[in-house]
């Protein structure tokens, strides 16, 4: 299964970002979202995961964002959350993949059987930080993360 991560949108989605997830049959935002329009587009792709950033705590359409959510991925038990800060307080032993946004700054790190996945930020570009995603091939025993460079 195609899955792409984005986050940290910020009101922009490039036609890079949407490019690079065509195809995909899931797709799951981190937050910061910034426009409804975003999640209209990127739901026209794949079925869409998403929780509420700390920048859309105040959007017309935050109410109905979920903080955290937590769902199986073909296989893995995944928990969605927008800052890894947050994760100590809702993360469970059966969790296996943990995505968060926030820092704009990617991230693919394995701890033990865990992977901890950050896709950086597909937002206008911030500092010297990289415009990225990050495309998942994920099956039941297996799961591929790759980094997607949108900018440089």
């Amino acid at each position: 299964m195609k899955v792409g991560v984005i986050s940290d949108a910020h009101g922009l989605l490039r036609p890079e970002a949407l490019a690079a997830l065509q195809g995909c049959e899931r797709i799951i935002h981190g937050g910061d979202i910034g426009k409804p329009e975003i999640l209209e587009q990127l739901a026209s792709i794949a079925p869409l995961y998403v929780v509420r950033g700390n920048k859309d705590q105040t959007a017309p359409c935050a109410e109905q964002i979920a903080d955290h959510l937590s769902f199986d991925l073909n296989g893995w038990y995944t928990l969605l959350v927008h800052d890894l800060a947050d994760v100590p307080a809702v993360l469970n032993a059966a969790t296996r993949l943990v995505i968060s946004g926030h820092s704009h700054k990617p991230r693919i790190e394995w701890r033990d059987e865990r992977l901890f996945l950050n896709p950086g930020s597909a937002r206008p570009r911030r500092f010297k930080l990289p415009v990225t995603l990050v495309l998942l091939e994920v099956e039941k025993g297996s799961i591929e993360p790759r980094l997607v460079l949108l900018l440089e």
